[in-house]
């Protein structure tokens, strides 16, 4: 089997997170500058098999759609483009970001390396791919 890719998207930052080959396990991969998402990805394309690309979708609390929705949908048309032979999907992140904080306050995770905003951002990328992996 291959490995599902977990992506946070941001406007200018985003974080990943990857299954291990059989689709169970759920790690963190990175966290970086948006504008190098696709030269990572292609990277990592070329070292490990990818089945599918989860992206997370915000949406605030009443369901409807965060204003980042339209640059994600363009992000998803050009990594459709870029990589024809790897589903993607989507899943709701709503909060996923608060909800990254609050696992690395139980993890006991020092506050001085809570502020890594890169941390955060991956740590959302794991929470969306479980999710994702828990709706599948």
């Amino acid at each position: 089997m291959a490995r599902i890719l977990g992506i946070d998207y941001g406007e200018k930052r985003s974080g990943l997170a990857v299954t291990d080959p059989l689709g169970i396990a759920v790690n963190p991969l990175t966290g970086l500058d948006s504008k190098e998402l696709f030269a990572y990805i292609e990277e990592y394309l070329k070292k490990e098999e990818v089945e599918k690309i989860v992206v997370g979708m915000p949406s605030y609390s009443d369901n409807t759609p965060t204003p980042i929705v339209s640059k994600i949908l363009k992000f998803i048309k050009k990594l459709n483009a870029k990589f024809p032979n790897i589903v993607t999907d989507t899943i709701d992140e709503g909060f996923s970001s608060a909800q990254a904080k609050q696992a690395l306050i139980l993890a006991g995770v020092k506050k001085q390396k809570r502020r890594d905003k890169y941390l955060i951002d991956k740590m959302s990328a794991v929470i969306i791919l479980q999710e994702y992996l828990g709706h599948i």
